[in-house]
């Protein structure tokens, strides 16, 4: 043994001391009878597993079609029904384990046996629960190592040698113990936070009642809860000291004041936007410059407006706020607009109205009931003509592409044709001065 690695020495060290631990419980009565309750606690936990999983899983099963959150909660219960089985054999053997105690004073081949089923429980757990990659990547690659450890008695030692190695990041001292917790706590943490973040987006989408601004600043509400909700709770299991987090938010804060104004005002118009309801996902408006389309996004910074020709303008929310800005939407769903034309001088203007009213009135999208139906108004003597045009009202947004107008052109055009009204295009008159000339002049070519 001599000139050996230390590592060496222990490996044979612990070797030796399981093969005297192997030799005891071979040559023990007492561990015989141990043996023998594992196997009676694993037989029974069968027998009862048999009969009992059909009945739990029909009383688990929610009716198809179901999506309320008692539902939800069944079908997730219903995940763990392959832990039955293990978890049973678990729980006889720990009855076991007492009366063998109390019989021959000793426990440690049953409460290895415990250590087993529990070991079997968590790799049912990675192979047949687990779905989502990320969980089982950290079942396969953290748990099960832990679980292993647990079953040979071995997790204390490990967590003994790793809190003894230290790991300076500056002026704070962490050990590996420490810096492996906060690890795995942190991806657990944030993916927790992430799945309830989506559950609970899900359960605000549903609340139709809500508006839909009220809806959005719930689901970013929840947001921060729950994120800043793992983080606290991370750099608790951490033990990193809050009051330091409390000088980087003071320090952020300055750097807010200073370099990120913008960002924090966007910021700040979004939580008003949303407050306020005034505009909000779904709505069709028409910005200070020009552009128009229909909200599809609001987030945090900014708004994404589509506009008709399938284009996404990204709109940061202070301009919703510090600008002019049409809502179409907010109006309400109905809304008036107007069509303009000419028809010549030669036509009896009065008959107008009669014609194009009703024709107007015809199109599918316009309203032509009580004060919604359609006006024709003279407008103008023009230059070429004389100038009508209709006002009429439809439910929903006459957008750039004129949907709504054109057919009501096509409509007044269709008309004014077959009553044999004509529509001016532009004429000018020119008069043409000509020189004078004087008849005793002569024209002949000089020679």
């Amino acid at each position: 043994m001599d000139g050996q690695p230390e590592i060496v020495g222990q490996v044979l060290g612990y070797a030796i001391q399981g093969w005297d631990l192997a030799k005891g419980w071979l040559l023990s009565p007492a561990a015989w009878s141990q043996f023998g309750v594992l196997v009676v606690a694993w037989l029974l936990a069968v027998m009862i597993t048999r009969r009992l999983r059909p009945a739990v899983a029909r009383l688990l099963t929610p009716p198809a079609g179901q999506d309320t959150m008692i539902a939800s909660t069944r079908r997730f219960v219903l995940m763990f029904l392959p832990l039955l089985m293990p978890l049973l054999a678990y729980g006889l053997t720990g009855m076991g384990e007492g009366v063998t105690r109390q019989i021959f004073g000793s426990g440690d081949v049953i409460a290895f046996g415990k250590r087993l089923f529990l070991v079997l429980a968590a790799r049912l757990f990675v192979r047949e629960i687990l779905t989502d990659p990320f969980l089982r990547m950290l079942g396969r690659y953290v748990l099960m190592p832990v679980m292993l450890l647990y079953l040979f008695d071995l997790l204390g030692l490990a967590n003994a040698r790793l809190a003894a190695i230290s790991v300076d990041l500056g002026n704070i001292s962490f050990s590996a113990l420490a810096l492996l917790r906060g690890a795995v706590s942190a991806a657990l943490l944030f993916w927790l936070g992430r799945w309830s973040n989506s559950q609970s987006e899900d359960f605000i989408k549903r609340q139709q009642e809500l508006r839909p601004a009220t809806r959005e600043l719930a689901m970013k509400a929840s947001q921060i809860v729950i994120f800043g909700a793992a983080f606290l709770l991370l750099m608790s299991i951490m033990g990193i000291d809050l009051t330091a987090i409390a000088v980087l938010g003071g320090a952020l804060g300055v750097g807010i004041g200073l370099g990120l104004q913008q960002i924090a005002a966007n910021f700040v118009s979004g939580v008003i936007l949303l407050l306020e309801g005034q505009t909000t996902v779904g709505d069709y408006v028409v910005l200070n410059d020009g552009s128009e389309g229909t909200i599809v996004k609001m987030t945090a910074r900014a708004a994404i407006l589509e506009t008709v020709d399938g284009r996404w303008i990204v709109v940061p929310n202070e301009d919703f706020i510090t600008s002019r800005v049409v809502n179409y939407s907010d109006a309400g769903k109905r809304h008036r607009y107007e069509a303009a034309f000419s028809v010549s001088y030669d036509t009896d203007i009065t008959l107008i109205p009669a014609m194009v009213e009703p024709a107007v009135a015809a199109v599918d999208a316009v309203l032509a009931e009580g004060k919604f139906a359609p006006e024709c108004e003279l407008k103008a003597f023009g230059e070429s003509g004389v100038d009508f045009s209709v006002e009429y009202w439809v439910d929903g947004i006459e957008d750039v592409t004129g949907k709504y107008q054109s057919d009501v052109l096509f409509a007044i055009w269709s008309v004014l044709r077959a009553r044999g009204v004509e529509m001016p295009y532009p004429q000018r008159v020119v008069h043409h001065r000509g020189l004078a000339l004087d008849p005793n002049l002569s024209l002949a070519p000089v020679a």
